[in-house]
């Protein structure tokens, strides 16, 4: 049995705060340079080299690539074989986000209740987290904020089996579509199918978490990401929704098995930036 005091997940947490709303992912950066080739529009690819520009300013200069820094969504693979002392695991993790936020510079963006009262934190917890066990002692820390212009874009139905590939298709082509510029395209798309209502979308947001160079290992799967990819790109929203080729920089579909009488599908659109950053404890 392996130890870990909650002091490594608390300074592992705040560190990945920071190195996620600074840095811009290369399989994102490398997306949007083939972007400037590809997209047709003059408008687009000045658009898209600002966007690249900006990037390597919040990087060299330690800044938030996007004033929305996010509302933190934690991913924790916890091996069996690991022990943690020293406190709680969720109060960790949250005192990592507070640390990160506040020493970081980031932009503090979350309300104690949801509909009454709206007062802000003022330290940006709590995080969202999600817990797994796995084998193994070690702990895989994913911290993944997620701004809220292209989170509220999203979208969630329970299609009847009746509908098919083909509902499944539609249903995330016009929920790109009704979203428009609001996600600050190029977008990556996050598609979530089966399980229940709440795994769909858990499907959904995982997926953003795979580099936009990998597709899906299931080879109908992979062709489906790459079928969505085309399809949203002929919509014509474009960089900035301004009007091109580029509305989407990739499209990531996870799936698991579901209900004989059902069929979820999740989209969690997220902008360009896509912030994540990991680590293993």
């Amino acid at each position: 049995m392996r130890t870990v005091n909650i002091n490594e997940i608390i300074e592992a947490v705040e560190r990945l705060c920071q190195e996620s709303n600074y840095n811009l992912n290369d399989d994102i950066k490398n997306g949007l340079k083939k972007g400037v080739q590809t997209e047709m529009s003059e408008n687009g690819k000045e658009i898209l080299e600002q966007i690249i520009e900006n990037a390597e300013i919040a990087r060299k200069e330690r800044m938030a690539i996007c004033q929305d820094t996010g509302m933190a969504v934690v991913f924790l693979e916890i091996g069996q074989d690991v022990h943690i002392t020293g406190g709680s695991l969720t109060d960790a993790i949250n005192e990592g986000v507070r640390r990160g936020y506040d020493k970081g510079y980031l932009r503090k963006s979350v309300v104690n209740d949801p509909v009454f009262e709206r007062i802000n934190t003022k330290d940006n917890t709590p995080a969202v987290i999600h817990y797994n066990i796995v084998d193994g002692d070690k702990i895989k820390i994913t911290v993944a904020p997620k701004g809220f212009g292209s989170e509220n874009m999203s979208g969630l139905k329970m299609l009847t089996p009746s509908e098919g590939i083909e509902g499944v298709k539609r249903f995330i082509i016009e929920t790109v579509d009704k979203a428009g510029p609001n996600p600050c395209p190029p977008i990556i798309v996050g598609v979530g199918i089966g399980g229940t209502m709440e795994k769909a979308a858990l499907l959904a947001k995982k997926a953003l978490l795979r580099p936009i160079d990998e597709r899906n290992s299931e080879p109908r799967i992979r062709e489906l990401e790459l079928e969505l990819l085309e399809s949203i790109n002929r919509l014509g929203i474009g960089p900035a929704g301004l009007g091109g080729r580029v509305t989407a920089l990739g499209v990531n579909v996870e799936v698991f098995p579901t209900h004989i009488a059902g069929l979820p599908v999740a989209v969690n659109i997220s902008c360009h930036v896509t912030r994540h950053s990991e680590a293993v404890i």
